[in-house]
């Protein structure tokens, strides 16, 4: 089997992994952070600006793959603390309609590059 994949225009991998994956009917996007912004500025301690770039950045891979969040079916949400997750929230329920996807948040002890926020997403093709 050869894997399609995508690659955002304004993102980098930070290890050997691709942006995403499309398995048919279904586009697995590895996680990004803040971090992985090819021109991001340092935005430690800041959560809801490091969220909106996360989102950026799903948003840059996504077109690659000519979707939209409209086709997101599962999140996956990693957040280096819970005391994050009101300010987390608040991003994220503007870049969805209701319904929204399912989601699982969990905080972890580190996330890669040092970021404090990391999300991952399945879409499903229309």
């Amino acid at each position: 089997m050869v894997r399609k994949t995508y690659t955002g225009q304004h993102v980098e991998s930070s290890g050997p992994y691709s942006h995403a994956v499309d398995a048919g009917e279904y586009v697995f996007f590895s996680g990004q952070t803040a971090k992985n912004a090819i021109d991001a500025p340092d935005m430690t301690g800041d959560i809801s600006a490091q969220t909106k770039q996360v989102f950026d950045n799903l948003r840059d891979v996504m077109e690659q793959a000519k979707m939209t969040f409209d086709d997101v079916v599962k999140v996956n949400v990693y957040l280096t603390t819970m005391k994050h997750f009101e300010a987390m929230n608040d991003v994220y329920q503007i870049q969805f309609k209701d319904p929204f996807p399912a989601r699982t948040c969990v905080a972890v002890l580190e996330l890669p590059l040092g970021a404090e926020v990391e999300i991952e997403l399945i879409a499903k093709r229309r």
